[in-house]
């Protein structure tokens, strides 16, 4: 199946489903446009149905369960890109990644589990313009007990 060039049509063609958008927890904005880049906020593992995903990677959930977790989250940062922007066609690239792991210290698979967001991306922009720079980190927490939180810079078109 070829997919079609535009991201928004691709969300539907993949079959994805975004989570409601959420509202900000804290004294923050969950997108901000500055010049040519949008910043997304650190986002969570929201299910379809608007519940969190919580958990502790390597403590209960195994890798390939946070990597699960990663999309969840990377479908959240979707549907804040499309409440913001109103089309992901005005995304051009993704620019970075910054992903944080809820794990013991001696977990060493954060590249595997973020990987969870940086796939999803790759499948919605291609895999040039879908990836981008990136960091994953291990965290003794994360809020609300989830397994994974992540933020983004993307350049928009």
């Amino acid at each position: 199946m070829e997919l079609p060039a535009s991201p928004q049509a691709r969300i539907a063609a993949l079959g994805l489903v975004l989570p409601p958008v959420g509202k900000p927890a804290g004294a923050y904005k969950p997108c901000l446009v500055v010049g040519s880049l949008a910043y997304v906020s650190g986002h969570l593992p929201f299910q379809p149905d608007g519940t969190l995903l919580k958990g502790r990677v390597g403590d209960g959930l195994d890798a390939d369960a946070g990597k699960a977790a990663a999309r969840l989250t990377g479908l959240a940062i979707l549907a804040t890109l499309v409440h913001h922007l109103g089309s992901l066609d005005r995304v051009g690239r993704v620019v970075k990644l910054m992903g944080l792991v809820n794990c013991p210290a001696d977990f060493t698979q954060h590249p595997h589990v973020i990987n969870g967001c940086s796939e999803l991306f790759a499948e919605v922009w291609g895999p040039d313009q879908g990836v981008g720079v990136r960091s994953a980190f291990g965290a003794g927490s994360l809020p609300l007990g989830v397994p994974v939180e992540i933020e983004a810079v993307f350049e928009l078109t």
